[in-house]
């Protein structure tokens, strides 16, 4: 798995445009809109975002944000008074993130179109490098946490949302679910049974015949393809245990569940979350401080 084929499908599928479209027009003024639509829906299904970042103590210092989708964060953490710098690997996510803030008028140090494997900035340049739901997307994990070791101050702070593995999501909806659904579907479209499969099952099935169908059911293949879409190349779940290994160079000093998430299973806003929901919000201090 290289960084391109990665930078390649985040290109082709900004974050959010498979929910909530993407803005009309190629130049600024048709952003607004899309950027208010945009904001209200992912505030609405992912309401502890604010409340989160009510948490971190953000006022006065400097923050790298790493991974931008469509701005939404980066402007959250601006508003609360920081000092912010961020960066993609997709020049979509930085033009959109900088048009946002250049049309809502909010001060920022600078965007990069840069890879958190080779972070453009002098070590111990940060106080705060937050990450919201992209770390779990890069395979060379353990030398990106070095990156944001080196640019993060001694008494610096790494938020990340990483996929939960001890999740409702994980567990049942793609380790059960999914699974079953395709195992049972696979034979019906390949022998043309169900003729005109559409939408995610047609992918899937697609997928399965390319790699073998046991192959890619295994959950350490099918759970790269379950969690933003079949053509998605990584992902990645965590535990505490999988946060200290893939982390080295860091302390996991807090870590919460937030998000109750399993489609197919309309279990959207049911309670349960801190035990089994997707989004497992973690803070991590440098392990030599």
């Amino acid at each position: 798995m290289s960084e391109t084929q990665i930078r390649e499908f985040w290109s082709a599928h900004p974050c959010g445009d498979d929910l909530f479209g993407s803005p009309d027009g190629s130049d600024h003024s048709h952003y607004e809109a899309f950027f208010s639509r945009y904001d209200a829906e992912k505030y609405r299904l992912e309401s502890h975002i604010p409340r989160c970042l009510d948490g971190l103590d953000l006022k006065g210092r400097r923050v790298l944000e790493i991974g931008l989708g469509q701005g939404s964060e980066a402007e959250q953490i601006i508003r609360r008074g920081a000092s912010w710098t961020g960066v993609d690997l997709t020049g979509t996510a930085v033009q959109r993130t900088r048009a946002r803030l250049e049309l809502r008028r909010l001060p920022f140090e600078a965007v990069h179109l840069a890879s958190v494997l080779d972070l453009p900035f002098p070590d111990a340049s940060f106080d705060v490098v937050f990450s919201h739901g992209v770390l779990h997307h890069v395979p060379e994990i353990q030398k990106a946490q070095r990156e944001i070791r080196r640019v993060m101050r001694p008494d610096g702070a790494l938020v990340v949302m990483v996929y939960a593995r001890w999740s409702l999501n994980y567990l049942v909806a793609i380790g059960l679910v999914r699974r079953a659904a395709l195992l049972a579907a696979y034979p019906l479209v390949r022998s043309g049974v169900l003729r005109q499969p559409r939408g995610l099952l047609r992918a899937h099935v697609d997928n399965a015949a390319r790699q073998g169908l046991f192959s890619y059911l295994r959950m350490e293949d099918f759970i790269h393809r379950n969690t933003d879409g079949p053509e998605n190349p990584y992902s990645r779940v965590y535990d505490l245990r999988r946060l200290h290994q893939d982390f080295p160079d860091f302390t996991v000093t807090r870590a919460e569940k937030h998000f109750m998430h399993a489609p197919p299973i309309p279990v959207h806003g049911f309670p349960g979350a801190r035990a089994m929901g997707w989004h497992l919000w973690a803070r991590l201090s440098p392990a030599d401080h």
